[in-house]
């Protein structure tokens, strides 16, 4: 930069309006002004702009006093900051820095919520560049239902102890109530195509193993086995094995009847539409059985399902099962295979579940997410949620409210 130039941030606030822009910048453009960077944001019909220009060192005075009368007439406010060579290039340095996504969700969030969050961030050495709500406006009655809060931050910089940070993050997200996701803001966060979900106490409040058990008369059994195999207390193939030897007779006709009768989870509707209308893949990969998971494809238009299948003979269950066994292991394998016939990269891959075998598919995807999760799974997760329904991914993925609402998505 030579000696006759400079360098200027202006900084613009008060009550918007159409062409309040229009008209700083049009003075601007009168002088050979190079613009090297703009924002803006508007929170309640209340704006906050900032622009960064470069210009001649004789004619920064007649700039500066054209905007400060055009200031007066609009009725905003606004400040000039002279900047320096070393300072713009200090501020161009930190644009190579590292780039994050740190989603907060809940039912409603408090100033406690964020004043923490931002304070672990600040404590890393992260700057927060921008600040945007993903869902609704909130209703002032709080007891509403499907009442839920999203502030989505642009974070960037260089954590000192990433790890350490999410330990944190997951600390606070038990301690006040509220789920959070911290994502790399690169190309595949925009471009997720694939996800994979577990289906029993995820895409539905149930395990259904449990329900025929209940039927067959052996439910005390079944959930105590079921129990354990989720918490990782003993091998899913080798769980799997005894519960299904105790469905032994069980009449075929009861699987129609809890399959029309399934508890589905809150918010999977929305999700569903939303997913298939923005052209995602979706599979089914579950440790459960394929009757029910061909349910739900037909219900929701599903891609994909990958489920254990139940040996039929003369209408009843034998105790036995065909094929090997969908563990945790094959649903990690899976996800690989789906995404390379698909053609798509892992990074741009997510997998929901809530299970101790649903962790293999959270590790691998580009996106890992616990859902209503058991301890184990949460701790080894790097993005959970527990505070809402399942619709609450669409928030993880950068969905707002306001755009699925435009589009008649509600």
């Amino acid at each position: 930069m030579d000696n006759h130039t400079e360098l200027i941030l202006i900084r613009i606030t008060g009550l918007d309006r159409p062409g309040l822009t229009a008209s700083i910048t049009e003075i601007l453009s009168q002088y050979n002004v190079g613009i090297l960077d703009i924002g803006q944001a508007d929170i309640h019909s209340t704006l906050s702009l900032g622009i960064l220009f470069k210009c001649s060192e004789k004619d920064s005075g007649n700039i500066m006093k054209e905007l400060l009368f055009k200031a007066s007439d609009l009725g905003i406010n606004i400040r000039f900051y002279p900047i320096s060579p070393e300072e713009y290039e200090d501020w161009v340095s930190m644009q190579g820095k590292n780039r994050y996504i740190l989603t907060l969700l809940g039912r409603k969030l408090s100033a406690k919520q964020i004043a923490a969050v931002t304070r672990i961030l600040a404590d890393q050495g992260l700057n927060i560049d921008a600040i945007k709500r993903l869902t609704g406006r909130m209703p002032l009655d709080e007891q509403k239902a499907s009442v839920r809060a999203c502030i989505e931050f642009s974070v960037r910089g260089t954590a000192r102890d990433i790890e350490e940070m999410q330990r944190e993050l997951m600390r606070l997200s038990s301690e006040l109530g509220m789920d959070f996701s911290f994502q790399q803001d690169n190309m595949y966060r925009r471009m997720r195509r694939l996800i994979c979900f577990d289906m029993d106490s995820t895409l539905i409040q149930t395990e259904c193993i449990d329900e025929l058990a209940e039927r067959a008369g052996v439910g005390d059994k079944v959930r105590e086995i079921t129990a354990s195999a989720m918490r990782g207390e003993i091998d899913f193939i080798e769980s799997f094995r005894q519960r299904v030897a105790l469905l032994k007779g069980l009449d075929v006709s009861v699987m129609k009847d809890i399959a029309e009768n399934l508890p589905i989870t809150e918010g999977v509707e929305r999700l569903m539409f939303v997913l298939k209308r923005y052209g995602y893949k979706i599979a089914i990969l579950s440790g459960g059985f394929t009757y029910f998971g061909e349910y739900l494809k037909q219900r929701y238009g599903i891609d994909y399902v990958y489920a254990n299948e139940l040996e039929v003979v003369d209408g009843k269950l034998t105790g036995r099962y065909l094929g090997e066994v969908i563990d945790g292991r094959r649903k990690a394998e899976l996800l690989k295979l789906i995404a390379q016939v698909e053609k798509v990269d892992i990074a741009q891959t997510i997998a929901v579940g809530d299970g101790a075998n649903d962790l293999p598919m959270i590790s691998e995807a580009g996106l890992g997410i616990a859902f209503h999760a058991k301890p184990k799974v949460v701790a080894n997760a790097k993005q959970s949620i527990n505070t809402i329904g399942l619709d609450g991914v669409l928030y993880f993925l950068g969905f707002k409210d306001s755009y699925l609402e435009e589009r008649g998505i509600l």
